[in-house]
């Protein structure tokens, strides 16, 4: 094998390095693009499953509201303090804390 023939291989190998490194960096933000199109996809899929879960609660919760008396009448009960003739309401404030204030 004569030095032309070395040198001629190795222009052909070095060509084709070049080639493969300029598709890379040719297609590196598109794949990069991709990648975080995917990403917000997902993050938008799971919060539809999310708000579709919480949709499919207020629905159940609508729906116990206005067929269900025993909803209506715990919904009474809880929110504006109704009881039964001779029922007798205790009320129960929050724990208070001795914490002392935040420092500005």
């Amino acid at each position: 094998m004569t030095i032309w023939d070395r040198l001629s291989r190795g222009v052909c190998c070095l060509l084709l390095v070049a080639g493969i490194a300029f598709v890379v960096i040719k297609y590196l933000p598109l794949i990069h693009q991709q990648e975080r199109m995917r990403r917000v996809t997902y993050e938008q899929e799971q919060q539809l499953q999310a708000e579709a879960a919480e949709e499919r609660q207020l629905k159940a919760a609508d729906h116990a509201s206005r067929n269900d008396p025993r909803t209506v009448e715990r919904l009474a009960r809880e929110r504006l303090g109704y009881a039964k003739p001779g029922e007798t309401v205790i009320r129960f404030e929050g724990a208070t804390t001795n914490a002392m204030p935040a420092a500005q």
